[in-house]
């Protein structure tokens, strides 16, 4: 790896800022002026440059497209009360994309690129950071195999790029929830704790069958009996029994290990809460709701932050939960929208400034 100089940039001439409607922005449909772009070639990581936001080329056996070595991260950055602007919990998201790389066969990509760069790409476009409540600026970098070769192995050349949008709440309204019993998102032994396209890639038709019947998103459940649930297509799930939170545990390997999962974990446990991650059944939650103890559902994730669930169906059984009274649901947001507005103390240093 090369030393790293400064970074490269060639400015935008002109600005997309005045065209978006920051009042109505959904997610994921506008980007900033600027992306983050870095090449390993030869065994090695050249320096990475700021470019203006563009389409780029490739040839038509770009290993990638046929053989899927593709990972991304998915990451927020806050304008904080101050004024100022922070990133939640990068390095956690630093950490399992180079996870997700191994398991790919792909380089790791160094701190200095992925943190560094990141923290320049953002201070190039600050302003695009939203000051609404619940929005902020989604960051999103991906890597993907880059040689020019049909071949099955792994490719020797990769490109790596981190993009921005500024975003709006991930879901508008509590969810209606679909548990899956015919198809699967993961095994163990497959990539099911990496962040590679092809995982969601696999989950789309699925997906759209759940949205014919009227339901927002999936609850995926185990490849082999079909009985323990695992996450939702977007995010990790959180049920409360009684007293008690449960979340699916992350032994089997087929689990995404979420960063707003763990942060709602740190987060109920300092509330004194007991959070159990272990296996859950779809019919001990089915046999909770008839009791009356399971008396909330949510999710959680970057692009949903906490997101409440108020249908989940299972067969022909339907467990409707009102999201009025889901109060750890909204204390639990609560909490982490303060942290990450800079309204309440961050004792564990999950934000970091973009400055310096």
């Amino acid at each position: 790896m090369q030393t790293m100089g400064d970074i490269k940039i060639t400015k935008a001439t002109t600005s997309k800022m005045s065209s978006v409607d920051f009042k109505n922005l959904g997610f994921g449909k506008h980007f900033t002026d600027h992306m983050l772009v870095a090449e390993y070639r030869n065994g090695i990581w050249g320096l990475p440059e700021i470019l203006p936001y563009g389409p780029i080329c490739f040839d038509p056996s770009l290993a990638t497209i046929h053989y899927g070595q593709s990972i991304f991260e998915g990451i927020k950055a806050y304008r904080l009360k101050s004024g100022t602007e922070a990133v939640f919990r990068p390095y956690d998201n630093f950490k399992r994309f180079n996870r997700s790389a191994s398991r790919m066969e792909m380089p790791e990509v160094p701190e200095e690129i992925f943190i560094g760069g990141m923290k320049r790409l953002l201070q190039v476009d600050a302003a695009w950071i939203p000051e609404e409540y619940d929005h902020s600026l989604y960051i999103r970098p991906f890597m993907f195999a880059t040689d020019e070769i049909i071949g099955v192995n792994p490719s020797a050349s990769y490109k790596f790029m981190i993009i921005l949008s500024p975003v709006g709440p991930y879901y508008a309204a509590p969810m209606r929830i679909y548990v899956e019993e015919q198809f699967v998102r993961a095994v163990p032994g497959g990539v099911g704790y990496a962040k590679t396209a092809g995982n969601y890639a696999a989950s789309l038709h699925p997906a759209a069958v759940a949205k014919q019947r009227g339901y927002d998103q999936i609850l995926w459940t185990d490849a082999h009996a079909h009985k323990y649930v695992q996450e939702c297509g977007t995010m990790n799930v959180f049920f409360v029994i009684g007293d008690v939170i449960v979340t699916p545990g992350l032994d089997s390997g087929t689990i995404l290990e979420g960063v707003t999962r763990d942060s709602v974990i740190a987060v109920a446990r300092d509330l004194g809460k007991t959070v159990e991650e272990r296996e859950i059944s779809i019919d001990e939650l089915v046999d909770a709701y008839k009791a009356g103890t399971l008396t909330e559902a949510f999710g959680a994730g970057t692009a949903a932050t906490i997101a409440k669930i108020a249908e989940l169906r299972y067969k022909d059984f339907v467990m409707n939960f009102d999201p009025s009274s889901m109060h750890l649901a909204d204390q639990l947001k609560s909490i982490l929208t303060s942290i990450r507005d800079g309204n309440a103390p961050d004792p564990r240093g999950w934000m970091l400034s973009i400055q310096g």
